[in-house]
């Protein structure tokens, strides 16, 4: 419950601060009259990650247990292969993010301002989807009871609440050491998340070593104990794993940890500034 409560938590706070960046520019510009459609834009972004959900939770009721395993498995990967992503290009772009939905806004309001509903829906809709397919498999992965899901919706609703507070200025956050820490605990639970899709296609016969267990360790911590429940639902913790599933957890670990380690490192040293660039005014923070 934890874990889904952080990711709902993080998505949800980049949904809220997209959300409000685009609200402030608009009535800075005096063009609240485009504010309905950018709430409608908004809500069709908010939709279509529910229906997603809907769809992948009693959609595969009917089909074969292999067919479910493939579906779980694969899913379980892409979604993997999302939040990787997300993690790396919020690292790089969350600086300019602010100019960015600006320059896009621009563009969206000439007219009428109908371009506001698509902009609304592609910045916003691309987060709920990562989110909505993210904590499909991480309830997927936890047996698909209903505690991780609670807390994912328990995480959004603090995101938004907090979304209102920043609009407001009634709240300051360091938005660069929350996206950091979060980032690297979504990839700790994205590695179980890894493991977990492996385990499923190997059940589903599509890749080797099903019955091969790396070791088993569920009598010193039995799944059913509140301790295997919590590990479990924090780190998708496996006790009695593939091979194949304890080396992909640690290469995905392994690898990825090293690149954003890397990446952050390289983001927090000074640029070298030119002498006739002095005067250039920085990026905005993204929140302001």
């Amino acid at each position: 419950m934890l874990a889904n409560y952080l990711i709902g938590l993080r998505e949800g706070l980049e949904m809220a601060l997209i959300v409000t960046i685009l609200i402030a520019y608009v009535v800075k510009v005096g063009r609240t009259d485009v504010l309905s459609k950018l709430w409608i834009g908004v809500g069709i972004a908010l939709v279509v990650p529910l229906a997603i959900g809907a769809a992948l939770t009693w959609g595969p009721y009917g089909m074969s247990f292999e067919a479910q395993e493939v579906l779980g498995g694969s899913l379980s990967l892409v979604a993997v292969g999302f939040v990787t992503w997300m993690v790396f290009w919020m690292g790089r772009t969350a600086r300019t993010m602010k100019s960015t939905l600006h320059n896009r806004l621009d563009s969206a309001l000439v007219g009428a301002g109908w371009g506001v509903i698509l902009l609304a829906m592609l910045s916003v809709g691309r987060e709920g989807i990562e989110t909505s397919l993210f904590v499909w498999a991480t309830v997927a992965s936890t047996g698909g009871t209903w505690e991780p899901a609670v807390g994912a919706l328990l995480g959004l609703l603090t995101a938004a609440v907090l979304g209102f507070l920043l609009y407001r200025g009634m709240v300051k956050i360091n938005l660069g050491a929350f996206f950091t820490w979060t980032g690297a605990f979504l990839i700790l639970v994205a590695a179980g998340v890894f493991a977990y899709g492996l385990g499923d296609l190997q059940e589903a016969g599509l890749i080797p070593g099903s019955g091969v267990h790396a070791y088993d360790i569920s009598g010193a911590i039995p799944a059913s104990s509140w301790y295997g429940t919590l590990a479990a639902g924090i780190l998708n913790f496996n006790p009695s794993p593939t091979w194949l599933q304890v080396v992909g957890w640690v290469a995905y670990l392994g690898v990825v940890g090293f690149f954003y380690v890397r990446q952050h490192r390289a983001s927090g040293k000074p640029a070298a500034t030119k002498p006739a660039a002095r005067a250039t005014a920085p990026h905005a923070p993204i929140a302001s």
